[in-house]
This record gives structure tokens, sequence and C-alpha cells, in this order.
């Protein structure tokens, strides 16, 4: 148990480390713009550079240069190949969900939602309104004056495409040069620690990478996995937009238990469904309901426990608020930092509040070899 007097000299320090942390968090909050590529280009780096090492280690390829080009190769094969066989899919969805909401709103009239004593009301409205007066009040003229600068951004909102690419390319940039020299940093990130300190940052470290390979690496892979399991589900019961379901349920499934909101939308597929073939509609919401449940026993029973093995990660109720919090005050940046930064927080505090674990890294306080050899246990 921690037992120092909080003497005037701590009670400064403690102070100004503070006021260090504040004064990190407006600065990243203030540059959340700038920093938003180079953010990106990191995470795509830790998940590209296990790839990159299989190419310079298992496959031999000792220049490093020679094996980030052939990881970079191989994403954008695989990208390219996703767009090109989904993309006239998904075209021709689309246009067969547009045909189906055409056809199903013939049916609909304004009898249908709409009484006829509001219908009355508003045709008395319209027959005593006078154009001329309403265009002539200065609320309604002086609301056209603020929607001018609106309406001209949103003609500057072309050159939107042109700064895209522009942003992709600074994020491609950064990607290069960050594997070029990622072992580099991973290795030498230790010695700029003061050795009191060493201690507690190596076992938060290793905290950290045990909790992003668990979320930006296991997680990934289980999304990616549960995503194609649902598109040929949907295909397979005949659900419309079945390919971007499958896609966005793999995307949601990066926040365990999230894809549950999805079974909103696909109910209403399922009504435009049974208007297009005459099918039962409770045996289409069975059909649905046999997917989720199916494809949800094997996530929780075969894909978590093989993938994941028995890490522990964050309960998903922290997860979401975590990207709550964090999405609020930094926005895109805040989101993507935000599981990282929870688990750091929640690390700090158990081993440096709760004084928990620190027992096995005290050995390692002076031997810095030790983290770079945690880094390349996975090559």
């Amino acid at each position: 148990m921690n037992t120092k007097p909080y003497t005037l000299d701590r009670v400064v320090r403690l102070l100004i480390g503070l006021t260090i942390v504040i004064l990190l968090f407006l600065l990243v909050k203030k540059l959340s713009n700038v920093l938003l590529p180079f953010i990106l280009a990191w995470l795509l780096a830790y998940l590209l550079q296990p790839i990159v090492r299989f190419f310079q280690y298992k496959l031999k390829f000792r220049n490093r240069i020679l094996s980030i080009s052939s990881t970079l190769l191989l994403f954008f094969i695989f990208l390219f190949g996703v767009i090109y066989f989904l993309a006239p899919m998904v075209s021709k969805e689309i246009s067969k969900l547009s045909q189906l909401i055409i056809l199903y709103s013939r049916g609909i009239t304004v009898d249908t939602f709409l009484p006829l004593a509001w219908q009355n009301e508003i045709i008395d409205y319209f027959s005593h309104l006078n154009i001329q007066s309403v265009l002539q009040d200065e609320n309604i003229m002086s609301a056209l004056k603020k929607l001018a600068p609106q309406l001209w951004s949103i003609i500057n909102g072309s050159l939107d495409f042109v700064l895209g690419l522009t942003v992709v390319l600074i994020i491609f940039v950064y990607l290069v040069f960050i594997l070029l020299d990622y072992e580099k940093i991973n290795a030498s990130w230790f010695e700029i620690i003061p050795p009191a300190y060493r201690t507690l940052i190596s076992g938060i470290m290793s905290d950290l990478e045990s909790g992003m390979n668990r979320y930006f690496r296991g997680q990934a892979l289980v999304a990616l996995i549960v995503g194609i399991l649902f598109i040929i589900g949907f295909n397979i019961i005949g659900l419309p937009l079945a390919i971007i379901l499958g896609l966005l349920v793999g995307l949601l499934t990066l926040v365990p238990y999230l894809k549950v909101i999805l079974i909103v939308p696909c109910l209403g597929l399922g009504l435009l469904k049974s208007a297009e073939t005459g099918q039962s509609y409770g045996s289409i919401l069975l059909g649905i309901a046999i997917v989720f449940i199916i494809i949800q026993i094997l996530e929780e029973l075969i894909l978590v426990p093989k993938i994941m093995g028995k890490v522990t990660g964050l309960n998903p109720a922290v997860i979401l608020l975590s990207l709550s919090i964090w999405g609020s005050l930094m926005g895109m940046v805040g989101m993507i930092i935000a599981l990282p930064m929870t688990t750091l927080i929640i690390s700090y505090y158990k081993r440096f509040v709760l004084k928990e674990d620190l027992i096995a890294t005290v050995e390692n306080v002076d031997n810095p070899d030790i983290v770079q050899t945690n880094s390349e246990a996975d090559i």
C-alpha cells in the first residue's frame, strides 16, 4: 500500500501533471481535423503490420520496402476486388428496392393516413392564403437571406470530392512512412520513459496491446466473417438489400451486440418483400429471426472462442459509453482513440491505484528488451 505523504512538492507535481494532461487534451481536440488522417494511417499500419512481418520474416523478403509494397498491393487488390464484385450486385439490389417502394406506394393514398377533416382544413387554409403577403413577410425574407450562404456552400460542395482525394493521398503517404519505421518506433519508445516509471508503463502498454489485439484485429476478423454469414443468410431468405445489410451488420459487429439495431430496417424490408411476393409477413419475420439466431449462436460458440481465445475484453456497455463520450468530446478522432484510451485509463487505475499485477512486471524495470520481445511475439 502506498503510504507516501502528500507533501507540497508531491501536490505540485500532481497539479502540474494534471495540467499537462488537460493541455494535451485541448491541443488534440483543437488539432483533431489535422490529426485525423495521421491517426487513420496509424490504425491501418497497425492492422497491416502482421502481413508486412509475414512477408518480411516468413517469406524472407529481407527488404522492408518490398514487404510493404507487397502488403499494400495485396490490400488494394482485395479492396478493388470487393468493390468490383459487390458494386453491380448492390446497384441491382438498390434498383430492385426502388421498384418495390414504388409498387408498395401505389396502394397508399392520402385517405389512408390523413383524416378527411384534416384534408378539408388544409384545402381551406391554402384557398385563403395570400401568397404575395407571405413573400413580403420580414421573417420569411430574413430566413431566405440566411439560407443563401447555405445554398452557396452546397454549390461549393463540388470541391469535396477533390479534397477527399487529397485526404486519401495524405493518409496513404502517412501509412507508407509509418510502416517503414513501425518496428523501430515500437522497439525504441521504451527508452524515452524515465526508469522510475518503466514498471507501470510497461504493464499498461501490455494491457493496451492485449486490448487492441482483441478489438482491432480479432474483433475485425469476427466482424468480417459475421458480415459474410449475414449476406448469405439474407440472400437465402430473399431479403432485399441483402449485401448492404450484411455489410452493415459486419460493421456494427465491431461493437458487440450493436447489430441488433438493424432488426428494425430488416422488418421494413420484410414488409416490402411481402408486398412484392404475396408471401406471409409472419413467415418472412420467422426467416429473419432464424438468420439472426443461427449466426449469433455460431458467433458466440465458435467464432469468438476460436479467434478471441480466453482474452477478457471491455464490457459492451463500457465500449458504447466510451465511444459516446470520446466521440462527443473529440469527434471522429475521439471515436477512433476511444477504446485505446479507455483501456489505458482502466489499466492505469488497476495498476497504480489498486496495485494489481505489478509484481510480475517488477523484474522488467531495467530490461527494455522485454517490450521489444513482447511486440515480436506475433511474428
